[in-house]
């Protein structure tokens, strides 16, 4: 594994899809990030060190894009900024991390037996924070379910009984 950091970009192989991405065409850009976050969502048996560097790579630059997203760049990252990535690489970028930190990830196997793998885990949390921001648990009522019956008279109806009931949910 030829890292020197935790960063997205602190590695050999992500260095160079930055280096791709700036020899490339702008309009080629977005595909190329595009496809780096489709091979490591897809579905697979097993992902591969270097598709699982290049998707974490391509996934902060989705960041970068994002209101709450750090707009610092890597040394090592792409040169020029890319043009207005769609908001639908989002949830690609989220499936790709997902996919990066699971069991089925060399990348994450070898981050595992790393002294510093809580803080490369903690940073592709942070990047997937701030795609999909955690929801904080609801201790209050979301919404109230109002249940009424009315009985049917000649052309009018009158309220006979109304029970309200509060829901409260907790996300866990």
């Amino acid at each position: 594994m030829g890292t020197w950091d935790i960063g997205p970009f602190d590695n050999v192989t992500a260095a160079d899809f930055g280096g791709d991405l700036d020899e490339a065409a702008a309009e080629e850009r977005e595909a190329m990030v595009r496809n780096v976050l489709k091979r490591a969502a897809g579905p697979a048996d097993f992902l591969g060190i270097y598709d699982g560097e290049r998707a974490v790579a391509a996934a902060a630059l989705v960041v970068t894009q994002h209101p709450d997203g750090d707009r610092a760049r890597s040394d090592y990252g792409p040169s020029e900024p890319l043009r207005e990535l769609p908001a639908d690489l989002r949830l690609l970028a989220i499936d790709a991390l997902d996919q990066v930190v699971s069991n089925r990830s060399e990348l994450a196997e070898l981050w595992a037996e790393a002294a510093n793998w809580s803080k490369w885990r903690q940073d592709i949390t942070r990047l997937r924070d701030v795609l999909a921001p955690p929801i904080p648990p609801q201790e209050e009522a979301l919404f109230e379910i109002y249940s009424v019956t009315h009985s049917h008279g000649p052309q009018k109806f009158s309220q006979t009984q109304t029970h309200r009931h509060t829901l409260s949910l907790t996300a866990r």
